[in-house]
């Protein structure tokens, strides 16, 4: 699996910036934080939840 450069990591940066502006990028960097993190979280209770059974 290819992994990201930092180059393209700038280059989706500038995009999102030009497509969203300065002010709403800030709020959706939090969104998609959160919802990783609640992601990460449900995951984990899932795996626990999994070897609890067996």
């Amino acid at each position: 699996m290819p992994s990201i450069g930092f180059s393209e990591l700038v280059l989706i940066l500038i995009i999102a910036l030009v497509i969203f502006g300065p002010k709403k990028l800030p709020e959706i960097g939090k969104a998609i934080g959160v919802s990783i993190k609640e992601f990460k979280k449900a995951t984990k209770e899932l795996i626990e939840d999994t070897e609890k059974t067996e």
